[in-house]
């Protein structure tokens, strides 16, 4: 409410108007005035008043039609209505009351019950002024937090379909980025990791459906939870085997040392299950192919089902260096040699042959990692 209060007085008689001026003056608010109800119907919808003291008895509009008025204007803010009427009867007071008024002097006004009504009426106005717009501060927070919401399920909406193919960190950068571009077809250099186990084929020729999909789930409890330490990106992950890649669809530094610390970590880790599953009667091996290149990257799939992935020679090569891996053995490249210089501690193979490849490709056997993985 404005301050001082605005007071708009309506009545037909021009004494009438100046005595409840003239007192309301002296108590320091700024008044308004009105001749009819017409006039004093207009100025309400115009001037918007903190008050409005209104006749009942007047020509052209009484008081109770104004007061219908301005109550059933929904456009209008809330104004407090005092009728003021020489009339002693108690059906004018309540028709007005009815109407919307909500308080009633009558005349002749006494300067102590005027100054009274104003102020009681003023103190409700103040009210009611407070809580619309505590009610709309409310409102908003209420859209804001709903929006807030919708766009939190959204991101983890987005995040949980992301954590299929990227380890949780690499997800939520990508969704917080708000940059769609990482998922579309671009070219990158890359460093592959292709792993599986060793004598899957002949194990689920012997074994139980049972022990099979046990073993297949502790072997991807290992590696998948590695991939996603190592922060690599998981391109599928299928039976017995799983490609991951590095430096896509985010940057890192140094992929091909993460790519050799992450194989070395898994083939620790899955050479405890292969010691566990031997004492069961399960001859199974593992072993690594890591190759490094440029690969075409993006999403396919259809709506609903969607994965990232990684198609070029870079990923056939560690394919084939997986397939050629013996048990233990994690085999890599001459370019991820070229990387990794003195790092790592390998043994030459010398050129190997490969199905599809025109050319026998250098071929070394990685044994250890010669630094302790920062991850």
């Amino acid at each position: 409410m404005r301050n001082p209060a605005r007071i708009l007085i309506v009545d037909d008689k021009p004494q009438n108007v100046d005595i409840l001026a003239t007192r309301l003056k002296a108590s320091g608010y700024e008044i308004l005035t009105a001749n009819d109800g017409q006039e004093g119907l207009a100025i309400a919808r115009e001037q918007h008043p903190d008050l409005i003291l209104l006749d009942i008895m007047m020509p052209k509009m009484d008081g109770i039609e104004v007061c219908q008025r301005i109550k059933g204007d929904d456009s209008l803010p809330f104004m407090p209505i005092v009728l003021v009427t020489a009339k002693s009867d108690s059906k004018d007071i309540i028709a007005g009351l009815e109407a919307g008024a909500e308080e009633y002097l009558t005349k002749p006004v006494e300067q102590g019950a005027l100054v009274a009504r104003v102020k009681s009426m003023l103190r409700i106005k103040d009210l009611h002024d407070r809580t619309q717009e505590q009610a709309a501060e409310l409102a908003e927070l209420n859209r804001n937090l709903e929006q807030k919401v919708a766009d939190q399920l959204g991101e983890l909406e987005r995040i949980s379909q992301l954590k299929r193919y990227f380890s949780p960190q690499l997800a939520e950068l990508i969704v917080s980025s708000g940059d769609e571009k990482y998922m579309e077809s671009h070219r990158q250099e890359i460093t592959v990791v292709f792993c599986d186990l060793r004598n899957f084929t002949e194990f689920s020729a012997m074994a139980e459906p049972e022990e099979q999909l046990r073993v297949l789930r502790e072997f991807h409890n290992v590696i998948g939870s590695l991939i996603f330490r190592f922060e690599a990106t998981l391109e599928h992950l299928a039976g017995d085997g799983a490609m991951s890649f590095f430096n896509d669809p985010v940057e890192c530094a140094d992929p091909a040392m993460r790519a050799v610390e992450m194989a070395t970590a898994m083939r620790d880790e899955v050479g405890g299950l292969i010691k566990d599953w031997e004492k069961q009667g399960f001859e199974l091996g593992f072993g690594v192919g890591i190759a490094l290149g440029f690969a075409t990257l993006g999403q396919v799939g259809f709506e609903g089902q969607f994965h990232y992935m990684a198609i070029g020679p870079v990923a056939n090569l560690a394919s084939r260096l997986c397939d050629k891996a013996k048990d233990g053995q994690i085999l890599i490249t001459q370019r991820v040699h070229a990387e990794l210089e003195d790092r790592v501690e390998v043994d030459s193979l010398g050129e190997l042959e490969f199905k599809g490849l025109q050319k026998a490709v250098p071929v070394y056997q990685v044994l250890s990692a010669l630094r302790p993985s920062p991850i």
